[in-house]
């Protein structure tokens, strides 16, 4: 890749990937455990310090030409891509110089895969580098999430930021969102002839809107009202005695049953039962469709399609309203799968998804400029 936006090399380059996630929807912010992992499509960010303090973006994919002040940065109001990358700068609120940055972002945007986690995480990580802050790996991915939920507006968790900086290859990210200790589970799927596909339903979503912002309220409030530090605290006896709004009880219905889901799921990844794991993510799917109410009619057609073609496991992923899907299944069904979807998506007008295999890919780096 050529990142010369500014007519010269930038002094120097990071690149981090975005993330399929096996299980554990919706309960980073809730405190649970979930099991991500990075995928192939990376976002890569290249910085060369200026003699002035202004900031000067730039985007392979955008023709936005942002120029900002660093004493603007705070109050800075404009498109959202670039607001991914001030909020970090804002965030780490040190005494820098001037910056040139450009963005090359391969990660697909709307999609469920996380390309605004891919994009905080290259930048923290080209900085860390390049001014020597010394930060560690998990500490860049707070710095991220904090870029997102403080200066972008959104109320994520931890975990897009931390399987963007922490992810390796060939394993599951089991990261606790709750004390923030990770550990890695091996994801050897060709080993057992089976494969991870991701199906791009091609509906956008935005996050920064009120469908995401709704659920995180609900937890909230439900946590709040039951005087827990976190949900994950709850207990079935506490969760059948609280007195709760009917909406607010069906929303910690799936926070409580994906919890239990991701603990049954790493208990079978670490024997290779994958039909086990299959039927976990489908339960999930139902449980984000009918509970959580995130799902879209595009990717439930895409989930019944794949489990009617062979798929061990499928289901929605991201925070929902469009986006992408997960599906776990034996390698030589992919074609099939992913050439009756795009049919049953063509009779129906939907526009043709696009789909990628995934295998479990590096985290953040510095990329080698020569």
């Amino acid at each position: 890749m050529q990142l010369n936006l500014f007519g010269h090399n930038p002094a120097i380059v990071a690149s981090a990937p975005g993330r399929a996630n096996l299980l554990g929807e919706h309960i980073d912010y809730a405190g649970g455990i979930v099991l991500p992992f990075a995928i192939p499509y990376r976002t890569s960010v290249g910085i060369t310090a200026r003699t002035d303090k202004k900031i000067c973006l730039r985007s392979a994919q955008i023709s936005d030409e942002i120029d900002v002040q660093w004493d603007e940065i705070a109050q800075w109001q404009g498109p959202t891509w670039a607001r991914y990358v001030l909020g970090v700068l804002h965030v780490l609120d040190r005494d820098l110089p001037g910056l040139d940055i450009e963005v090359h972002g391969q990660v697909p945007q709307g999609s469920g895969l996380s390309s605004s986690a891919a994009l905080e995480c290259a930048v923290a990580t080209a900085l860390n580098e390049m001014f020597e802050l010394g930060f560690t790996a998990l500490e860049l991915a707070k710095i991220a999430k904090r870029a997102e939920n403080e200066y972008v507006g959104m109320p994520c968790g931890l975990m897009d930021q931390a399987a963007s900086m922490l992810s390796r290859e060939n394993s599951i990210l089991q990261f606790d969102c709750l004390s923030l200790e990770s550990d890695y589970l091996p994801f050897n799927l060709r080993e057992h002839g089976l494969s991870i596909l991701i199906v791009d339903s091609r509906v956008k979503h935005e996050l920064v809107d009120g469908g995401y912002s709704n659920r995180f309220k609900a937890c909230e409030t439900a946590r709040r009202s039951m005087g827990l530090d976190s949900l994950r605290h709850l207990t079935p006896e506490l969760f059948e005695s609280a007195q709760l709004d009917p909406l607010v009880r069906k929303r910690v219905s799936h926070i409580v049953g994906e919890m239990s889901r991701v603990e049954k799921t790493v208990s079978a990844l670490k024997i290779d039962d994958f039909l086990a794991v299959g039927q976990y993510m489908t339960e999930t799917h139902s449980s984000l469709r009918d509970l959580f109410e995130i799902s879209w009619v595009e990717m439930d057609l895409a989930v019944e399609i794949g489990l009617k073609n062979g798929a061990l496991g499928a289901r929605m992923m991201g925070g929902g309203f469009g986006g992408s899907g997960i599906f776990l299944l034996p390698k030589v069904q992919i074609p099939q799968v992913m050439s009756e979807i795009e049919t049953v998506f063509a009779k129906a007008g939907y526009r043709p998804p696009q789909s990628f295999i995934a295998e479990p890919s590096a985290g953040a780096r510095i990329e080698n400029l020569s």
